[in-house]
């Protein structure tokens, strides 16, 4: 009758050692498994623009306004875009080591 209680508090005692803990890294019950989120449908979603919650037949239409809409287009003043490419080049000039009017 001894002979049970000493395997039970020597298998006890090395499982302390060896820092074995029975079943305490078990997420608890709970949990969803990670396998069954992964198969869920996601039916709401949030809008890139304001981050309101959409639906997903409203995120859907809103994608595709976002992807057929022209890009925008904006016209610089000529005069401007000259400036820009003279201190570009004014630069480039530089890194060279060539004087260059002030």
């Amino acid at each position: 009758m001894k002979k049970p209680i000493f395997s039970l508090c020597l298998l006890q005692f090395s499982s302390q050692l060896l820092g074995v803990m029975p079943a305490k890294s078990l997420p608890p019950p709970e949990d969803i498994p990670e396998e069954v989120l992964r198969t869920e449908i996601i039916t709401e979603a949030r809008s890139p623009i304001d981050g309101k919650q959409l639906t997903a037949a409203e995120y859907a239409q809103l994608q595709n306004a976002l992807q057929t809409r022209p890009a925008a287009t904006s016209q610089v003043n000529p005069k401007l875009r000259e400036l820009v490419f003279l201190l570009r080049v004014r630069r480039l000039l530089r890194t060279f080591g060539v004087p260059t009017p002030k």
